[in-house]
């Protein structure tokens, strides 16, 4: 089996708060490094009520802080919103104060609406930077870390991350393969573009002082109870949620008793029942061959796991069946 690895959305729920869901992802990561996954990274959002990590440099500080082993990331930093060296400065220190624990994962999309986006990076909507400045800022920021730019970034020389790039088309797959970077690709909302991408990131890969060969990840949702059936109830707020997403209706995870009483129209159940299947929703037994199938599939090195459930304690525990069901090396997980 490939190792496992965590992204963490930081889910805020219904009727709950920030500061829960951040409590909750502070003991997700803690159980997660003692049960032997590999690294956890947390995602840049903004202006959505149901998801708490808008600031990945401030949210790593303190997850790496919790933690002794386990390598805590971004999933990732939305480069086109921040200036490079600002972004080296952030993932430099942290590096010093974790050294060989942080992972910097960059992306080119804006993580959130054209408005808030503009308002991020200081500019109109009109004037957001087109999708080709961003491999001059990824070059920009890598050397930082070298130290051979005009600007002396401090304590970004000397203390670089494991830098990656993120995707969800073939534009991040190819730039990723010719700078010699490992490659991270969005299986979890972008599916159908995950083989051609890895396709064209190996087939464009040219060794680095980074990296001699090629290393990719992807990320899948995962939900996993002790039965299929009830995998499948775990799963339909995180997907009504994201129905409410592509309405133009950004809000927190809606509970069981929302679930129950949402209007179901049959476009609506389409849309659902359509997302759920390039999900791995079941039991231990199924959750684990899915997870060995989708991996072999692909023929990434790791695999990334997102889970997004309305109890704090029901996401936790997917994440401890499912380390048991593919035999992790880390702790038990509870019978």
């Amino acid at each position: 089996m490939v190792p496992l690895s965590v992204l963490d959305l930081v889910p805020v729920a219904d009727g709950s708060s920030a500061t829960d869901a951040l409590a909750h992802s502070t003991r997700l990561v803690q159980r997660t490094e003692e049960l032997g996954f590999t690294r956890y990274w947390v995602a840049e959002h903004h202006a959505m009520p149901g998801i708490a990590s808008s600031s990945p440099p401030v949210l790593i500080a303190h997850l790496a802080g919790a933690t002794e082993r386990i390598r805590v990331g971004s999933g990732g930093v939305m480069l086109p919103n921040h200036r490079p060296l600002v972004v080296a400065e952030q993932f430099g220190t942290l590096e010093a104060l974790h050294p060989d624990r942080i992972d910097l994962g960059i992306g080119r999309a804006p993580g959130t609406d054209p408005k808030t986006a503009a308002a991020l990076r200081g500019t109109t909507a009109a004037q957001l930077h087109a999708p080709e400045d961003f491999p001059d800022q990824l070059v920009e920021l890598a050397s930082y870390f070298r130290g051979d730019a005009d600007v002396l970034a401090v304590p970004a020389t000397g203390n670089a991350p494991s830098l990656w790039l993120l995707g969800s088309s073939g534009y991040s797959a190819k730039l990723a393969g010719m700078l010699g970077l490992p490659f991270s690709f969005a299986h979890h909302f972008s599916s159908r573009n995950t083989t051609a991408a890895l396709e064209l990131y190996r087939e464009h890969f040219r060794p680095s002082a980074m990296l001699s060969e090629p290393y990719s990840m992807i990320a899948a949702s995962v939900f996993c109870a002790d039965t299929d059936e009830a995998a499948r109830d775990l799963s339909l707020p995180a997907a009504l949620q994201f129905l409410h997403l592509r309405l133009g209706n950004p809000r927190e995870l809606p509970g069981p008793e929302e679930v129950a009483a949402f209007e179901w129209t049959d476009q609506a159940r389409a849309f659902v029942e359509q997302r759920r299947a390039d999900q791995i929703i079941g039991s231990p037994a199924t959750v684990a061959a899915g997870v060995e199938e989708l991996a072999a599939r692909t023929g990434v090195d790791e695999l990334m796991v997102t889970t997004s459930t309305y109890r704090g304690e029901d996401r936790l525990r997917s994440f401890e069946l499912l380390a048991d069901a593919v035999g992790m090396p880390g702790d038990a997980a509870a019978a």
